[in-house]
């Protein structure tokens, strides 16, 4: 129970990649906030179980988190049962696929107010208890896209990029204090997320459901292979010991060889 009397806290973690972070972390003893939508029942489920997992305590904070007074009312919520963060996992992202165009504005203000102007919230948040505690872990999952480009996914491709930025900005301010910061960048990863995205895709291309999948989705990853949730939150996981405290400022990624070409 290597994260024994840490607290996690993980955006977009009621399903997919940031459910698995929480799990992953959970079997190490660390105390766990989650965050995201989702059937009440199913996420209670699913706290109950993580707080078993650890040994330690599990709360859900349901906020939006495209407002930032809901990101500084969670970030509260987690100070006042837990006194702070120690560990930072922003996950939380959705996509919309149509040319630069025909962008509709709402889903362009609403893509980069999740996908990246929350991180820049919950981390200038965290990181002055971590700062305190002169230790800390900064985690975004990024995406592939984060450094490199797909057609019809401006907003998402700008916030991603964006967020490998801030990501390096932050390592090189908190480098002193014993705080890491990381992104880790997926390719596609088999989660409602990208499952989500095909009939947009389908529209986009022209394309059956079986041709996105094959010819669009795992064209550009050489295994062949979607990456599994279990596969990136390992990567989490490795990234909060003691063995990754000289790693920082790093994008790493978890693509099946996509950003290799």
């Amino acid at each position: 129970m290597t994260l024994q009397g840490k607290t996690a806290l993980i955006t977009g973690s009621t399903s997919g990649i940031g459910l698995a972070y929480a799990k992953a972390l959970a079997a190490e003893g660390a105390n766990i906030v989650i965050n995201g939508f989702g059937d009440k029942d199913a996420i209670e489920s699913e706290r109950a179980a993580l707080e078993a997992a650890s040994g330690g305590k599990a709360i859900y904070s349901g906020h939006d988190l495209t407002k930032v007074e809901e990101i500084e009312a969670m970030m509260q919520e987690a100070a006042a049962v837990f006194g702070g963060v120690d560990i930072l996992i922003n996950n939380a992202g959705m996509q919309h696929v149509a040319p630069v165009e025909e962008f509709p504005l709402d889903k362009w203000n609403l893509i980069i107010a999740l996908n990246l102007n929350s991180a820049f919230h919950t981390c200038r948040l965290a990181i002055p208890f971590m700062k305190q505690s002169k230790w800390g872990r900064i985690i975004q999952t990024a995406s592939a896209h984060s450094l490199t480009a797909s057609p019809f996914k401006s907003a998402y491709v700008t916030a991603k990029h964006g967020l490998a930025g801030l990501t390096k900005t932050i390592a090189l301010e908190t480098a002193t204090f014993g705080i890491t910061a990381n992104c880790i960048s997926p390719g596609y990863v088999w989660t409602p997320l990208v499952e989500n995205q095909i009939p947009d895709t389908m529209k986009a291309r022209n394309m059956t459901r079986e041709q996105v999948m094959n010819d669009v989705l795992l064209a550009g990853q050489p295994t062949k292979q979607f990456v599994t949730v279990e596969q990136v939150a390992a990567t989490a996981l490795f990234l909060c010991s003691d063995a990754a405290a000289n790693i920082t400022g790093a994008n790493i990624s978890v693509d099946g060889g996509w950003t290799a070409q």
